[in-house]
């Protein structure tokens, strides 16, 4: 805490507000600076109602004069037809899709490990992803089978998340192909069957009204050797908006 104390009160950071919403069991959780000259409305949960965080702190909402800033950490759909992995992840992807057309207000940024790997050019290896299996294990439904965030029915949910809302995946509006060396946000342990095997399942969703304002939206890890990716298994994705001629959300 003190390493911390101390990064967040030196430059750069010191020029920041922060908000986290953290996990009771060092798992998961969110994290969200902002410019100090910036005064959203911050909340820690879909429900965006009092102060209360989701479990495992899995969402910071920052509500700007002119967008909405949705950070999540999106629960891993897991192996299995149960409570705490097919089920916890279908419930969450109906509660996303309650919150983004309840909000249409304003354009929306959604952003963080979304887990889920939309179309086959967001996996390196769709056959492999496809047809994983944990401990020879086979759900009952076909759209359940293969590795958690590649499985068809999660790609379902959330294809249908995008266009019910009108989103864009900002790193596909810039790159229609799939980048073996720089196109996937997690990577596989560096020996066994997953070496070399990477998906991306790290975003930034816009709302279809700023797709003319991308400017850049950049996965910084690559290569097998997981080069840029500072010691996680997630490497760092960026989006960089063109400014408006208005005077709102600018500093």
């Amino acid at each position: 805490m003190q390493i911390l104390m101390r990064a967040i009160s030196n430059s750069p950071l010191k020029d920041y507000n922060f908000w986290w919403s953290l996990s009771d069991t060092k798992y998961a959780g969110t994290a969200l600076f902002v410019k100090k000259c910036f005064n959203p409305k911050v909340s820690f949960s879909l429900n965006q109602t009092g102060s209360k965080h989701e479990p495992d702190g899995r969402v910071i909402l920052a509500e700007f004069e002119s967008f909405r800033l949705l950070n999540t950490y999106v629960p891993n759909n897991g192996w299995k037809d149960e409570e705490t992995s097919f089920q916890r992840r279908r419930k969450w992807d109906q509660r996303m899709l309650d919150f983004v057309l309840q909000n249409l207000d304003k354009p929306l940024i959604w952003c963080g490990d979304l887990n889920v790997s939309h179309e086959e050019t967001d996996v390196s290896h769709p056959e492999f992803f496809s047809s994983a299996k944990l401990n020879a294990y086979t759900p009952p439904n076909k759209e359940d089978c293969g590795q958690p965030g590649f499985t068809l029915s999660e790609r379902k949910r959330f294809g249908a998340i995008l266009k019910q809302r009108k989103l864009l995946d900002a790193y596909r509006v810039l790159h229609e192909d799939k980048g073996m060396e720089r196109g996937f946000s997690w990577s596989g342990n560096l020996v066994g069957k997953y070496r070399g095997k990477r998906i991306r399942i790290d975003y930034f969703i816009v709302s279809e009204t700023l797709k003319d304002r991308i400017v850049a939206c950049e996965m910084h890890g690559k290569g097998i050797e997981l080069q840029g990716f500072c010691g996680s298994d997630h490497c760092l994705v960026s989006l960089k908006l063109s400014e408006t001629d208005s005077n709102s959300d600018q500093c």
